[in-house]
């Protein structure tokens, strides 16, 4: 049975690190497990960071246990407006998270557990970690046929992908993550996971998309919990430690002095989506006016996620053209967001003529803009 001990004594025992700060000591000890108690993407994103930054591996390793609320998390080199349907996400409440490793982009609810595992650079091993995973279900269900692929994905069934990977190798620690469908919403994971986005150009990394399967659709009796315990136990058993895990907060400062600063910055505009690749929106589509089909073409920009240019082709004659430049000006260095687009707009509608057809036309060519965000 998996023994829950205190944060602070277990870590206490357990470790030392690069720097000191209050709550740790070094020990004889080499391995640990934890589980993050928060549901808080960003609060676990960044633990991940201050492991990385802040504990010293060289002869220890760490397994990190997490699950998240309904969010969905994009690799550091991937375009969101690429990968995923902001505007569902923004309707259903679902996070969006930039992480600080490579990879492609997943779906993360209660439903998924995530596994990270530490080492210093020189023992980092995929291809280990991965198996580990597959010996603990396998000792839970001898039946499934689950498998390690060279991709470093697992497969179900020969075809189902039931966890990706990702990873991140600092100059002298490194962590390997991996993902694992046990129970999740896989009707909300398809609806977030495409992009309605049409015409973007970009270099940042793309996904690759998979069959998916939860291990409760092939087997109804297991949980997250009793996958993680297992995993757990494997982890133990293959490292020569414990069979013991360590609940943590990732909001505790007196545990991890600085993390806070960490959650706050993985939450901001800027490194959420002002980290995506310089990209660029060329597209066309058709307006309903007074039952009138008209098109409408459209070109920007978008460096560090905000408008560098953009231009505007309307039908000739059907809104004044210093009305459309306004907006095209205006538009130029805002951020690709509908919220501040929405703003703008406003804003540039009460000193547009007071004309109502003005204004009809002037809202529906904004609200169509808004649509690419």
């Amino acid at each position: 049975m998996v023994i829950l001990l205190s944060l602070k004594n277990c870590f206490q025992l357990h470790y030392g690190l690069k720097i000191p700060a209050a709550g740790f000591r070094c020990s004889a000890n080499t391995g640990l497990i934890i589980q993050s108690v928060s549901s808080d993407i960003y609060q676990n994103l960044a633990v991940e960071d201050w492991v990385h930054d802040n504990m010293t591996l060289e002869d220890r390793h760490v397994l990190f246990m997490w699950r998240n609320s309904p969010t969905v998390v994009i690799g550091r080199h991937q375009n969101p407006w690429q990968e995923c349907n902001l505007k569902i996400m923004r309707e259903k409440n679902i996070k969006l998270a930039r992480r600080r490793s490579g990879g492609g982009t997943v779906y993360h609810d209660l439903g998924n557990i995530n596994l990270t595992f530490f080492t210093s650079k020189k023992k980092y091993e995929r291809m280990e970690n991965l198996k580990l995973v597959v010996r603990a279900l396998k000792a839970l269900r001898p039946q499934f046929d689950v498998r390690a692929t060279e991709r470093y994905d697992l497969l179900l069934n020969g075809n189902f992908k039931i966890s990706g990977t990702a990873a991140k190798l600092g100059r002298t620690v490194a962590y390997h993550h991996c993902t694992l469908l046990c129970n999740a919403d896989r009707f909300l994971l398809s609806s977030v996971l495409k992009s309605p986005y049409k015409g973007i150009k970009s270099n940042a990394t793309p996904s690759m998309p998979a069959l998916v399967k939860n291990l409760f659709e092939e087997d109804p009796s297991l949980t997250c919990e009793i996958v993680m315990d297992a995993i757990a136990a494997e982890y133990a058993r293959c490292h020569k430690i414990d069979h013991c895990i360590t609940l943590i907060n990732p909001g505790d400062e007196t545990v991890f002095p600085g993390i806070n600063m960490k959650t706050k910055e993985l939450q901001t505009w800027d490194w959420i989506y002002g980290k995506t690749p310089k990209f660029s929106i060329r597209t066309c589509f058709n307006m309903v006016y007074k039952q009138s089909l008209l098109e409408v073409k459209v070109d920007i920009q978008v460096k560090h996620g905000r408008i560098e240019a953009c231009n505007i082709d309307l039908p000739e004659q059907w809104l004044p053209p210093a009305m459309c430049s306004e907006l095209e000006k205006n538009l130029t260095g805002s951020k690709l967001c509908p919220s501040e687009t929405a703003a703008l707009a406003s804003t540039l509608l009460r000193v547009c003529p007071q004309n109502y057809e003005l204004h009809s036309k002037w809202s529906l060519l904004c609200e169509t803009v808004m649509t690419l965000m």
